[in-house]
């Protein structure tokens, strides 16, 4: 389609800013990127959208806007939502440039303009096959019923004897076709989404081929147009949390209308998996706040109020309150470039914690992961057991958890990558959170501390006194902590006298004078003074096992 048939469209919004000379430019893909190179993943005649993310200062439009141009993009269209007004640097880069520049209203979302594109141009590009993608879009558009991606893979099946299937990036069977043929075996999906996630992570364009015995399979990237795919500065931000398209075929001799459509099918199933997101929302918040109460010591009461709420949106028709795991996961990477790690490992965990045997995106229904820091916090509801069980062996197991998504995301991640996870035990009431959350966190420590790009540790492999920690209910530990550690933090905050590190490093020092000095930086005198202190001011004796271990247990408890 042409750029001019663009701005004549009002509903999307459009308004030229500059390049009035090349209207007449043919448009033949859109590309939604927030990165300050993306180059690497054009292959020209794309309409370019960005929120403008990537734009710090006045300098930085210049270089954008001639990658793209080196790139032969049609045009860009740039969001109002970030900055207001287009910047005059970018209007004068683009026209130095010969690049068309369009403003995006603030109201106008980009999936929209992309879904519009992706129409056009395979109706005029592909002749019969926009029907395909036409019939798709208005089943995605009627909702769940309309089957979502399921729907179009099918389409691909019987009008192009294509067989596709979409998977996550741990091996999950997101989507595949119902028409007869093999399923795809878990080892394959596995294989699959390492080969994608590879080549994700080493910046190479898709397709991606992969040979596997005598099939071979072409691999589409399914770029999210949400508002986080927008921001993305770094590939490393959503390459753990993207879906890809997996196809039966050798792509490599495929004429340019044929790759067209498949990037058009990526486009529109991308937009399914953005309204998926958009109903996490409440669950992510749901999770949040929970965890606000459950790390500020909030009662027992309000925590068990805010998961009778909870709850019925988390397992709708459920008529008791269920039992509770939390899991903790951690995305680390090294080098420079990523602002905050814990966005990343909430959109992972959501993906992870999905039933590797369920298929489509419903079962995520059932999980809310908050994130804080660079961790994410998943608070798992489980029905409730039988009084026959303890409960013990209900819910999510970490070997289980492990062994689905290793091999995946090893390959994704080698290099400069880690994945590690901690579950807790199944606890029965809110009283039980807290420690649940210390459970998981220590239990993720243990696997950070093995070797391998992805490990996990559950709640059976932690020392005796973590395990019981859980199950202390929290008047009982409120009460325990405040009577040995407030006179402490009382006395820190009048004199800035630093006890309680003092107390943790001396305890982690296992009562060494002069390892613990060291590692304060004092000298032993000044060390001798504060344990002095700390004794006098609760009345214990440090040199006492029996007063150590109370300390212990209050530090891990507060």
């Amino acid at each position: 389609m042409r750029l001019r048939a663009l701005l004549d469209t009002d509903a999307l919004g459009l308004k030229l800013l500059g390049g009035e000379d090349e209207l007449d430019r043919t448009v033949r893909g859109v590309m939604t990127t927030d990165l300050r190179d993306p180059s690497r993943y054009l292959s020209g005649g794309e309409l370019v959208l960005t929120g403008l993310a990537w734009r710090r200062d006045a300098a930085d439009s210049e270089p954008f806007v001639r990658l793209l141009a080196q790139a032969g993009v049609a045009a860009l269209g740039a969001g109002e939502a970030e900055l207001g007004d287009i910047p005059d640097d970018l209007v004068v880069a683009c026209a130095r440039h010969h690049l068309p520049l369009f403003a995006v209203h603030e109201s106008v979302a980009f999936a929209t303009i992309t879904e519009h594109v992706v129409r056009q141009v395979s109706g005029e590009r592909a002749g019969d096959l926009a029907a395909v993608v036409d019939r798709h879009r208005r089943m995605m558009t009627s909702g769940p019923a309309g089957g979502g991606p399921d729907v179009v893979l099918d389409l691909l099946g019987s009008d192009l004897d294509l067989r596709a299937w979409v998977l996550s990036p741990t091996g999950r069977l997101i989507a595949g076709p119902k028409v007869a043929g093999p399923a795809l075996a878990p080892e394959v999906c596995a294989r699959l989404a390492a080969e994608h996630l590879t080549a994700a992570r080493t910046g190479r364009r898709g397709p991606h081929r992969l040979p596997l015995g005598s099939t071979q399979y072409s691999l589409f990237p399914i770029r999210s147009t949400g508002r986080s795919a927008q921001a993305a500065r770094d590939v490393r931000e959503t390459v753990l949390s993207e879906w890809l398209l997996a196809v039966e075929a050798d792509a490599s001799d495929w004429p340019e209308e044929r790759l067209d459509l498949l990037q058009g099918v990526t486009q529109l199933i991308a937009v399914e998996r953005d309204r998926r997101d958009a109903a996490r929302t409440v669950r992510r918040r749901l999770a949040q706040e929970v965890l606000e109460l459950v790390q500020t010591g909030a009662a027992p009461a309000e925590i068990a109020a805010r998961l009778r709420v909870a709850a019925p949106v988390l397992l709708p028709g459920l008529g008791a309150a269920p039992h509770w795991q939390v899991v903790v996961a951690r995305v680390e990477w090294e080098g420079d470039g990523i602002e905050e790690e814990g966005p990343i490992a909430q959109s992972l965990l959501e993906e992870i914690l999905v039933d590797p045997l369920a298929t489509g995106p419903e079962p995520s229904d059932r999980i809310a992961v908050a994130h804080t820091g660079d961790e994410a916090i998943a608070l798992v509801p489980l029905p409730a057991v039988s009084s026959e069980h303890d409960g013990s062996e209900a819910g999510i197991l970490a070997d289980v958890l492990l062994d689905s998504v290793r091999d995946a995301l090893s390959a994704g991640l080698d290099g400069d990558g880690r994945v590690t996870l901690g579950v807790s035990a199944a606890v029965h009431s809110a009283e039980g959170l807290r420690g649940a959350l210390e459970e998981a966190r220590h239990a993720r420590r243990v696997a950070a501390a093995r070797p391998g790009r992805v490990c996990a540790a559950g709640h059976q492999e932690l020392a005796s006194h973590v395990l019981l920690l859980p199950f202390v209910p929290d008047d009982v530990r409120r009460a325990f902590t405040a009577r040995l550690l407030d006179p402490l933090r009382d006395y820190d905050r009048r004199h800035r006298a630093e006890l309680i590190p003092t107390l943790e490093a001396f305890l982690d020092c296992d009562g060494s004078w002069t390892r613990c000095a060291t590692r304060l930086h004092l000298h032993v005198n000044t060390l001798r003074y504060r344990v002095g202190r700390i004794e006098q001011l609760t009345s214990r004796d440090l040199s006492r096992l029996e007063d150590k271990l109370d300390f212990f247990l209050a530090l891990r408890m507060s």
